[in-house]
């Protein structure tokens, strides 16, 4: 456990936009978790709100815990690793291999093949999804990025909601769109009825904004390569998005037709293609490009020989 004693010498602020200025290297969210626990006396008196406006001349005591220790048991579980430094990684992820922990899913993760391979990332980002920035769905492939430090996290959280990190995806959808491009502009939220399913919902029930766009890649027949970027990052936004314009993606069991398309698909035809973002650090440019997986050139193998 760690005091930091700060006092204020500009004009009003609110108090946790002021801390995370003055700790770079934590995350505004670990910032307002330790306010609202009580760690934050603003001149002696313990502050709990974190909208609290701060006057000039105010001293600060901040109580940072030790990170709480983690449960999970790092796992040796190989690593396609796209690009890596001290700062972040960026792997390319297989079908079938979850992000994180969760109901069902203790052990295997990607978050347990991240605790062997990097053994530091205690508390960036939280104990159950340490160092993750952003996630993939369990049967979706390609690139997914993964800070080392709170300040990286940080940073890159800040650029995906800035929307300067771009994230563009490869899909495989049943049907031929007229348009060569176009943007789908859907509020997402829980399923009213499937409560493990997404589906369009209004913003007034619930749903938040969510916002694809898309272009022709290929056009194969009665089916189509399309190039997806995202705008915001619901879970499952592309999916359900793709089902709800009449083009479900190729193998998705959940919002499509299934996978009997004469290729064995670990998972719906959905590829994280190229991550484009600044380095947290040195705000240099950085993209990675995760290679399509096997069965995925083979489906588009298959599509245009049928042609």
């Amino acid at each position: 456990m760690q005091s930091i004693m700060l006092e204020v010498g500009a004009e009003e602020e609110r108090l946790d936009l002021w801390v995370a200025s003055q700790l770079p290297d934590m995350s505004r969210s670990r910032i307002q978790k330790i306010i609202e626990s009580g760690g934050v006396l603003v001149n002696g008196e313990t502050c709990t709100t974190k909208k609290a406006k701060l006057k000039q001349g105010d001293r600060l005591t901040i109580t940072i815990p030790n990170p709480e220790p983690l449960t999970l048991t790092p796992e040796d579980i190989p690593l396609d690793i796209l690009y890596e430094d001290e700062h972040l990684l960026i792997i390319n992820k297989p079908a079938g291999l979850v992000v994180h922990p969760s109901a069902g899913h203790d052990e295997g993760t990607l978050v347990h093949a991240l605790l062997s391979h990097c053994t530091d990332l205690a508390g960036i980002g939280g104990v159950e999804r340490p160092g993750i920035v952003h996630r993939l769905d369990k049967d979706t492939t390609g690139a997914i990025v993964v800070a080392k430090t709170d300040q990286a996290h940080q940073n890159l959280q800040a650029q995906i909601k800035a929307k300067t990190a771009r994230r563009e995806y490869l899909g495989i959808v049943y049907g031929a769109p007229r348009d060569a491009a176009g943007t789908i502009d859907l509020p997402l939220g829980r399923h009213p009825v499937d409560r493990k399913k997404q589906a369009v919902v209004i913003v007034e029930k619930g749903g938040r904004p969510a916002v694809t766009h898309w272009q022709i890649e290929e056009r194969l027949g009665n089916y189509t390569l399309m190039r997806f970027e995202l705008e915001t990052g619901r879970t499952h936004q592309i999916r359900v998005h793709s089902a709800q314009i009449g083009h479900p993606i190729v193998g998705d069991v959940v919002y499509g037709r299934g996978r009997s398309v004469g290729v064995n698909l670990p998972g719906q035809a959905l590829h994280a293609w190229r991550l484009t973002l600044a380095h947290p650090v040195t705000g240099d440019p950085l993209q990675a490009v995760a290679p399509i997986p096997e069965t995925f050139a083979t489906l588009l193998e298959v599509l245009r020989r049928r042609l």
